[in-house]
């Protein structure tokens, strides 16, 4: 109850909590969406310097960490990515950490929510390309020099030693997640790693899995046409994929399963590509929400398990 008093309103104590609890509430909200943390690295090549965007749980490390590949639109808002170029030290970009898209920033938010420390490279900014790509501009010979073969990869493999190096990150439990041209990198980095481990006798020195949301399986996007590999690989695909072929990859998985390497895949009926973007626009396709909500349930799921 209000209780009015000359000059003023008076507050019953009660309410006062309430108020207050209200305002903590929120303030709770507005820390959760705070802008990531920008970090900078070097690229396995050791000539590209990396931007990248880290998203730090709240509780007390050392934690797990997951490293999560954008796709050809790039990291950022198609809102604010139209003039966008270089992105680097130094150098002032309305792509930054504030301008993440909707679906990086959910996912970051979502990982160190859960104990993870999710660590968002940007491949394109920092090579001048930060406006990102549109569809269906896979023989754009602007994108040769982000390709997902053999550019990407190392991009990634460079984010994989920077968290190695920091001492709250748990150095066995570092994982991959990748999205449609960063999925395909993410398959790339699997390839080259079991590649390296066959080398090296079986030795387990790189991520301990990865994450793949609808990613190009075409001859030309990836390393070999059967992925070789001991750490697993979850694959997560829309039916109604309007972008990629979701058969193709089905095909990979099942000539890759078969040579022995652990392969799940989880098709979803009336998904599209980006299923998992949650602006409206996308959700109101039918089969994307359904998609989505399964998918950040079974990802978390799969990681703990895959700690284990």
């Amino acid at each position: 109850m209000i209780a009015l008093r000359p000059g003023g309103i008076e507050l019953r104590p009660h309410l006062i909590r309430i108020i207050g609890l209200i305002a903590a509430l929120l303030l709770s909200v507005q820390v959760v969406a705070a802008a990531p943390q920008t970090v900078y690295f070097r690229s396995a090549d050791g000539r590209a310097a990396l931007t990248g965007y880290l998203f730090q749980p709240s509780t007390p490390g050392p934690w797990p960490a997951i490293v999560m590949l954008h796709g050809r639109g790039g990291p950022y808002s198609s809102n604010d990515n139209s003039d966008c170029t270089f992105v680097g030290a130094g150098i002032a970009s309305p792509c930054n950490a504030g301008a993440l898209s909707k679906r990086h920033a959910m996912w970051g938010e979502y990982w160190s929510a859960r104990g993870y420390l999710a660590l968002l490279p940007d491949s394109f900014g920092p090579r001048g390309k930060a406006h990102g790509f549109g569809r269906f501009t896979h023989d754009d010979p602007d994108r040769a020099n982000v390709n997902e073969t053999n550019v990407r990869p190392l991009d990634a493999e460079g984010a994989f030693a920077y968290l190695r190096g920091r001492n709250d990150v748990l150095a066995g439990e570092i994982f991959l997640q990748g999205w449609s041209n960063g999925g395909s990198t993410a398959l790339n980095v699997m390839i080259r790693q079991g590649n390296q481990q066959g080398n090296q006798q079986g030795n387990q020195t790189g991520y301990r899995g990865a994450l793949v949301f609808y990613p190009g399986c075409g001859q030309t996007a990836l390393l070999a046409p059967t992925i070789s590999t001991t750490a697993p690989i979850a694959m997560f695909l829309g039916a109604d994929d309007e972008e990629v072929s979701p058969q193709i990859c089905q095909h990979v998985a099942e000539r890759s399963a078969q040579a022995g390497s652990p392969i799940d895949v989880t098709v979803y009926p009336g998904a599209t590509h980006d299923f998992d973007e949650p602006s409206s626009r996308r959700q109101a396709t039918s089969g994307n929400q359904a998609a989505m909500d399964d998918a950040l349930v079974k990802a978390n799921a799969i990681l703990d398990r895959w700690k284990n």
